[in-house]
């Protein structure tokens, strides 16, 4: 069993590596566009270097106080995670890097939009490969190594073990949350510093680029456009790809964790059955990947046509059907002959099963239901390019409508998912939803990252003044990214509701102790006082770790904006072509506002369950748990999809749509697209990683704040 999962972990790592190296080996283009490529590539591996020397210190500090006040096995399960996370994040901006030219060159030499899809998405492939390959061997290391060889997944270790601080809960759920952790700390590094650094340089290029000087997208002459795309490598790519590893192992670890509290809790179930609820997850996450590795290989096997969206819904339809009959079969080879209606398993050996496909279904429709309000095929956000012809104003005020409108769909399917899911197998059930939403993220990450390849290509072709008829290509490339971004992030942002109510249901189990009877349902007063205002308080959170984020990018972007304008005023051979602006100093605006910025963010998500549950109690951390859910989600879909309503509204206008690039409308559109930045790219993206890192950090530390807090030593 152990070896298949390795087997799957390892042929997706080396696959990446195939992909990776035939990427590499197309021909670069120019020795113009080659300088390009080059300038981009060392600005993004500077940035990621910058970052990953201050994670590291703060990755070390947090094994140290794991390994003194938990247990030495979480503190290695932890570095593991990190470096799990950090090696995706690496592999993925280095690959993308490579990609940009290579696909804009592929444009300029066959004028083949099919041919220049296929290059950037097998770029993207290997990002996805290394996803969902580290994720899983990370997991299967930390399963065999410290489950099986150190036998804490034997019946006698289930159960409340104490530390030497007279600290009490089941090892292995600490060490597979600390693993959990270590990948959320990453992603929530890269998503924050790199979300604050592309956003600066973006905002930055187009408010003075195109509204101001009135000069084209990427254009050479426009100081900021080397920072924005490599800000697309750190943030889009680097980021993206750790916040869906970070997902991807969240939803696996919640199931894990929640089979160990069953069996203690319940304790009238066989020892091989939890068992093989506990690797159940792993197994399904192993066929996904094999299944997604197929849907990759068709489309970079098959003659490609010139439509992408329709060609990358093929790659991503295959991956999910191919799980879904593969799963089917794991789940009865594994369950059969079991008793399971001891754990409320309604439907036999298929019950985690159903589940999972539950999970797939309602990530496609959430997905569909992000595609509706962010392509520019459909009416939304075409409203929001009509808006334009008004002004910035009315284009921002459609633009929010838009976004709050496209919540309450996501939301009720999740509901219904929920329901359902618990249904069919309790809240076992409702983990392997949030596993099979995300069991097919080699594709989906693929598809994801595709997109910034894309963009940066476009980059490439215009500050190489290649002919137009390329950076149309790259655009309409570009524009089908902007909405499967948007989809990707619905899957990461649905998984994440479903795998924190697991972790929340862990959080009960282990707030309880060694106190959980057989029989006994785990609840939450929510009439408690301390409850209570704990929801208040993780209510607002999300909004003060959003403005923050905000406010961070609106400082980098404000520097990038006087940066550009005091180069155009002091030399005006800029605009004139005749003079080359300063990109170094750009680069080095967004990549300080980046590194001096990301610190409070990441603190906020550790330190608020630790410093609240120190200070007031289990039980207000309980509360805290469930309002910041709630909030996130809901600000979640509506930042994401309105940043992606916004963005495509501007390319509906750029495409000859309400007069077109240079016209009122267009100006309008890049006001409402720079609006949006900040909110699809930014705060989004890291909402989904807030819930996980509080509700991951709130399990491992329950055991303590529960009995050492001052409000009940002075109450």
């Amino acid at each position: 069993m152990i070896g298949f999962i390795i087997i799957a972990a390892v042929a997706a790592l080396a696959f990446a590596a195939i992909n990776y190296y035939g990427v590499k080996r197309k021909d670069p283009g120019t020795s113009e566009m080659q300088q390009i490529s080059g300038a981009i590539q060392e600005g993004a591996r500077a940035f990621l270097r910058h970052e990953y020397s201050v994670i590291l210190k703060v990755v070390i500090i947090i094994a140290i106080l794991l390994g003194v006040v938990v247990s030495v096995t979480s503190a290695f399960a932890f570095i593991l995670g990190a470096v799990m996370s950090a090696s995706a994040g690496w592999i993925g901006m280095n690959i993308a890097t490579i990609s940009n030219v290579r696909v804009s060159n592929e444009a300029r030499l066959t004028k083949s939009l099919g041919k220049t899809l296929r290059v950037a998405f097998r770029g993207g492939s290997v990002m996805g490969l290394a996803v969902g390959g580290f994720a899983l061997l990370g997991l299967a290391i930390v399963y065999f190594v410290f489950g099986v060889l150190l036998n804490q997944v034997a019946p006698e270790n289930l159960v409340f073990h104490t530390n030497w601080l007279g600290i009490s809960d089941i090892p292995f759920t600490m060490t597979i949350s600390a693993y959990a952790l270590g990948c959320s700390i990453i992603a929530m590094f890269n998503r924050v510093g790199g979300g604050i650094y592309t956003k600066a340089a973006d905002m930055g290029a187009d408010l003075v680029g195109k509204t101001e000087a009135g000069i084209p997208e990427d254009d050479p002459r426009n100081p900021a456009t080397i920072a924005d795309n490599v800000g697309d490598n750190v943030g889009d790519v680097a980021g993206l790809g750790s916040d869906l590893l970070e997902s991807y192992v969240g939803a696996l670890v919640s199931a894990m964790i929640l089979a160990a509290y069953i069996y203690f809790s319940q304790g009238n179930i066989s020892a091989t059955l939890v068992s093989k609820l506990i690797y159940a997850p792993l197994l399904v996450a192993a066929v996904g990947i094999l299944s997604s590795m197929v849907g990759i290989l068709f489309l970079l096997v098959k003659k490609v046509s010139s439509d992408p969206h329709k060609e990358l819904n093929a790659a991503t339809f295959m991956g999910a059907g191919l799980t879904i009959a593969s799963s089917a079969v794991i789940s009865y080879l594994v369950f059969k002959g079991e008793a399971l209606g001891e754990i409320g398993f309604a439907l036999g050996a298929f019950s985690p099963w159903v589940c999972a496909v539950l999970g797939i279904v309602s990530g496609i429709i959430i997905g569909q239901i992000a595609e509706y309000y962010t392509s520019y095929d459909y009416r939304p956000t075409q409203k929001i390019s009509s808006s334009s012809q008004e002004g910035p104003a009315l284009t921002i005020t459609q633009g929010m409508s838009v976004g709050m409108i496209s919540v309450i769909g996501p939301v009720l399917v999740l509901g219904v998912a929920i329901i359902a899911a618990n249904m069919t197998a309790g809240l076992y059930g409702v983990a392997m939803a949030a596993i099979g939403m995300l069991s097919f993220v080699t594709v989906t990450v693929s598809v994801d990252t595709y997109g910034p390849i894309a963009d940066n290509a476009g980059g490439i072709s215009e500050m190489a003044k290649l002919h137009p008829e390329v950076r149309g290509i790259t655009d309409e490339l570009d524009a089908v990214g902007n909405t499967t971004a948007a989809i990707g992030k619905g899957f990461a942002i649905g998984s994440a509701t479903l795998a924190a109510l697991s972790l929340f249901s862990s959080y009960l189990y282990a707030q309880a102790g060694e106190t959980v009877a057989h029989g006994v349902d785990m609840i939450l007063n929510m009439v408690n006082p301390l409850t209570l205002v704990g929801a208040l308080v993780g209510g607002a959170l999300p909004y003060l770790f959003s403005g923050i984020l905000i406010e961070a990018v609106a400082n980098a972007a404000r520097k990038m904006v006087q940066e550009v304008r005091r180069q155009f005023k002091a030399d005006p051979g800029i605009i004139q072509g005749t003079s080359l602006p300063d990109y170094t100093t750009c680069i080095s605006i967004s990549s300080a506002g980046a590194l001096s910025e990301m610190k409070i963010p990441a603190l906020i998500s550790v330190a608020t369950p630790l410093v609240t549950g120190f200070i007031f109690g289990a039980e207000f951390v309980g509360g805290l748990l469930i309002g910041t859910t709630l909030s996130s989600v809901m600000l979640a879909l509506y930042t994401a999809n309105a940043g992606g309503a916004w963005d495509n509204g501007k390319k509906y206008v750029e495409h000859g749509h309400f007069g077109g690039k240079g016209s009122n409308a267009h100006k309008a559109a890049v006001v409402g697209d720079t609006v949006g930045d900040p909110l699809k790219d930014t705060v989004g993206p890291s909402l989904d990683i807030l819930i996980k890192i509080m509700a991951i950090v709130s399990v491992i530390s329950v055991s303590i704040f529960s009995k050492y807090n001052l409000f009940a030593l002075f109450m």
